[in-house]
């Protein structure tokens, strides 16, 4: 996988969590106990796709300019985006999705809550 950085750069931010789904064989990254990303990996335990939320109209616009992003895998189509984990997605774009991708999820707690997980 191209993004061998991914693991600690979403470890590091506030209030997430890392579990196991071994009926998807997915890795997940979550806030509050709602998902905000995933590597699904394949029967080799290898990844075919990273998965994190996006805005629909934000989705829709990188699907269209990189062949290597995909309506979500296993998801609600409109809000989930899937990465080719080898694909040609820059690093820098690709911090900076699954930034907005936290901050989305993030924002569906009530404000009590956010700062809860953030503190």
């Amino acid at each position: 996988m191209k993004y061998e950085w991914i693991d600690e750069f979403l470890l590091s931010k506030k209030g997430v969590s890392k579990d196991f789904k071994a009926e998807w064989n997915w890795v997940r990254y979550l806030i509050g106990g709602k998902m905000f990303a995933a590597i699904c990996l394949d029967d080799n335990d290898e990844p075919y796709y990273i998965t994190l939320k996006s805005e629909p109209l934000e989705g829709e616009l990188l699907r269209s300019q990189y062949p290597d992003i995909i309506p979500g895998y296993y998801m609600n189509k409109v809000h989930w985006n899937s990465v080719n984990p080898n694909g040609a997605v820059p690093d820098e774009l690709m911090k900076e999705m699954l930034d907005k991708s936290y901050d989305l999820v993030l924002k569906g707690f009530s404000k009590k809550k956010q700062q809860e997980l953030l503190a």
